[in-house]
């Protein structure tokens, strides 16, 4: 009972209610999915159960762990994910094009996932024990050496979504400890000459089909799936069709109903009072995480939280954006809700690891 007391008192359920409701939406879509379908895709639900659970022990456990036992590791957490990523280049199984999933009793491991959450961590690390405006190019060069070896192990894959979302997180570290601004528009710079160079000798074709199918939209088969997107969002209306009904979703016309265009899927079932739901919990997770940033004094955990947050919040809006047909198709879960262990667990824990920074530190005001 005390133990039970503890745990309850512990934990800011304001934090973790809008992650479970996320959680539940994940749940309560894949299943309607599957009843849809007759059961044929009743194993993503019953493997989705499975990743809940183990991912909610992790975000508890880390929750109530120091988060400051991540600072003192986390040179060791940089080496690890440099070891997987070149481990899943020989070793991995390759799915839809990508060599980034390990096979482990009948799940697939997504090694990438969890080295978002260590690049985090490792840059929150680094910028926290340095004092930037002294030698700001040398920190920019520095840390963008150790994020560009994560990068380019992460596109030999090739997952060039995963690998942007790298680039992002680096993007917004420097944002944060406010590198001079000119060094910012230096690499946005360098950016486009490498875009343009990629596009003519790195991309493939279902890359360059992918972007030149949200630059226009009349192009036929390569826009697909965000026609199929577009309908289902706005068939939903105010109340949606009931669960089980979405005619885009169970009728298969909507590719990847339950990992990329999952929120497709609330829209059309839930209607607009379900995506309303579902932004309003991202939007207090958010805004949890923000109020317990004004008032940290840690700046490592900080910047965690800065990292983690804003990582969140860019999936979120990417993925969205995705089924709105207003940005590209870049193969972006859905945080807490798309399908997927690795993503689940991986986001999971770094919402844990944010609980423990938020809660730390209002335990010493």
């Amino acid at each position: 009972m005390k133990l039970s007391f503890y745990f309850l008192k512990k934990i800011d359920w304001l934090y973790a209610a809008p992650i479970i409701v996320l959680l539940c939406f994940s749940l309560v879509e894949l299943y309607s999915i599957s009843l849809g379908q007759g059961g044929a895709n009743s194993e993503f639900f019953r493997k989705q159960i499975i990743f809940v659970i183990i991912g909610l022990a992790i975000f508890f456990f880390l929750a109530l762990t120091d988060f400051h036992n991540f600072y003192s590791y986390s040179n060791y957490l940089y080496i690890g994910a440099v070891i997987i990523l070149f481990a899943v280049l020989f070793l991995g199984q390759t799915i839809n094009g990508t060599k980034g999933w390990f096979g482990l009793f009948g799940f697939g491991l997504q090694p990438v996932e969890l080295v978002k959450v260590i690049l985090i961590i490792c840059l929150a690390r680094y910028f926290s024990k340095t004092s930037i405006i002294a030698r700001p190019l040398k920190h920019l060069v520095v840390t963008g050496i150790f994020s560009a070896i994560l990068i380019i192990l992460v596109m030999l894959q090739p997952d060039l979504g995963s690998a942007a979302l790298l680039f992002v997180i680096w993007i917004i570290f420097l944002s944060a400890v406010d590198i001079p601004k000119k060094y910012l528009f230096s690499i946005a710079a360098i950016l486009l000459v490498i875009f343009g160079v990629a596009w003519q000798f790195a991309f493939k074709d279902y890359q360059r089909e992918r972007l030149i199918a949200y630059l226009k939209p009349s192009a036929a088969s390569p826009n697909y799936n965000v026609k199929q997107a577009i309908i289902a969002v706005g068939a939903g209306g105010l109340f949606g069709r009931g669960l089980g009904f979405g005619s885009q979703s169970q009728l298969k016309f909507l590719p990847e109903a339950n990992t990329d265009f999952i929120f497709a899927v609330i829209a059309e079932e839930l209607g607009f009072l379900g995506v309303l739901v579902a932004i309003a919990c991202f939007a207090l997770l958010l805004f949890k995480l923000f109020s317990g940033l004004a008032r940290s004094r840690n700046y490592f955990g900080s910047l965690v939280v800065v990292g983690g947050a804003g990582l969140i919040f860019i999936e979120m809006f990417i993925n969205i954006g995705m089924n709105m047909g207003i940005l590209p198709v870049v193969g972006i879960p859905l945080p807490f809700v798309s399908y997927g262990g690795s993503s689940l667990i991986s986001h999971l824990a770094l919402a844990g690891i944010m609980h423990s920074v938020t809660q730390r530190t209002a335990a010493k005001q």
